[in-house]
């Protein structure tokens, strides 16, 4: 058969598309890329006998093609255009009437069409494609110069349906795009939080830093009355602010990295980390009674500043919830399975509800007064974790109890 030409625009074709330039390439990709259109066209095909099938997008001064399935070598392909004026698309999108015809040698409104008799379309079918929202896109085109049936009922009736199936696939498309773009959006906006939390944690070390060494001169100095009950304060204080920015910096790298990572090494120092930790909240907290008791009797595979880390979490969350007066208890433990530090208070029972919300970032107990960021309990699930081990909330008898659990052959493995 002889090669049909259609006439194509200079500066938008399919060359324009395949280097990602062209003024519709976002609807061509959709169109183009799309298992069910593809399908769609191949059906068309088969249940019309057409040899050309295709998706145009269709504006007021466009053709441009989508997607076709050329048979009769008209050399149109995705992004190639033809002028507007020659098309009977035009006339679907102005009329938003389908147009359809046999044999334009003998049809009663196309007879002899300029249109048809220039390209030498014989059969045609076009159907106007709407987006859900009524706005139009398009038309599914088929072609033939040989003349075809594509005005039985059911052959109508089926492409109305695919048209409609590609509508509504588009807006399907788009969503599922401007979803993708603000997730992609809002990780962005996480990482930079991120970022600037990290920056902002380790900025603030260098003046809480400067503060830690003005208490530790004033403390060698003679103190009034006064000044003697304002240092313990300031103490405190410096040592909240310490831990709030270690978890900061923790909980920034965690996110910025992939999590928080530990180093093990075999028989691990965790006696002495946890007492240290322990002395640290005791000075700071010099009201509070912190009772210790740490039997190791197995060497520790762990990351023991990791650990006690965490232990000094659980601490200083027993410390500032407990009720005043009563001591905290720290208990240590190795059996044949596992390592167990417990960390006890008296004091209001937390909500069943609110357990095991407590272990993600952000979230704070009921009875939180203003300090904290709800990180300290999350990082020291995260540590647990990175161990392989676990840590949980019980409370019995007015005394809540948290238990930080790591598996004894794992680590130690």
């Amino acid at each position: 058969m002889s090669q049909t030409s259609l006439p194509q625009a200079a500066m938008h074709d399919h060359a324009a598309f395949l280097a990602q330039r062209h003024d519709f390439q976002t609807d061509i990709d959709r169109i183009a890329g799309s298992d069910t259109v593809g399908t769609i066209l191949e059906t068309v095909m088969l249940a019309t006998n057409m040899r050309f099938a295709a998706i145009a997008r269709v504006t007021a001064e466009r053709w441009v093609a989508c997607r076709t399935v050329d048979e009769v070598n008209f050399g149109l392909a995705e992004g190639d255009e033809i002028d507007i004026e020659s098309t009977f698309c035009q006339i679907v999108r102005t009329s938003a009437e389908k147009v359809l015809f046999n044999d334009s040698a003998t049809d009663d409104i196309y007879k002899d069409h300029p249109i048809a008799r220039k390209f030498g379309i014989v059969s045609y079918a076009s159907i106007p494609i709407y987006r859900s929202d009524g706005s139009f896109f398009g038309t599914l085109c088929a072609i033939d110069t040989e003349p075809r049936d594509v005005k039985d009922a059911r052959v109508v009736a089926m492409l109305e349906m695919f048209a409609d199936v590609i509508g509504r696939s588009l807006e399907t498309e788009e969503r599922l795009e401007a979803q993708e773009h603000n997730l992609a959006h809002e990780k962005e906006l996480a990482r930079l939080q991120d970022e600037l939390v990290a920056v902002l944690g380790h900025d603030l070390r260098n003046p809480v830093a400067a503060f830690s060494a003005g208490i530790r001169q004033l403390e060698r100095e003679p103190l009034n009355d006064k000044a003697r009950m304002i240092l313990p304060l300031m103490r405190s204080s410096l040592f909240r602010m310490n831990d709030l920015i270690s978890n900061i910096m923790l909980h920034a790298r965690a996110r910025l990295g992939g999590g928080i990572r530990v180093t093990a090494t075999p028989d691990a120092p965790l006696a002495e980390a946890v007492r240290q930790v322990v002395e640290e909240i005791r000075a700071a907290e010099p009201e509070s009674t912190i009772n210790l008791d740490l039997s190791f009797t197995r060497p520790v595979a762990c990351d023991a500043p990791r650990v006690a880390q965490a232990v000094s979490n659980l601490l200083s969350n027993a410390v500032r919830h407990g009720t005043p007066g009563s001591p905290v208890e720290v208990r240590g433990t190795t059996d044949d399975h596992e390592v167990s530090i417990t960390v006890s208070n008296r004091g209001l029972a937390v909500p069943g509800d609110l357990r095991d919300k407590l272990f993600h970032p952000f979230q704070r107990g009921t009875h939180a007064q203003g300090e904290g960021l709800g990180l300290g309990l999350y990082i020291a699930a995260t540590i647990a974790e990175a161990h392989n081990g676990r840590i949980g909330v019980t409370c019995e008898g007015g005394t809540t109890t948290f238990a930080f659990t790591l598996p004894l052959s794992e680590a130690a493995a």
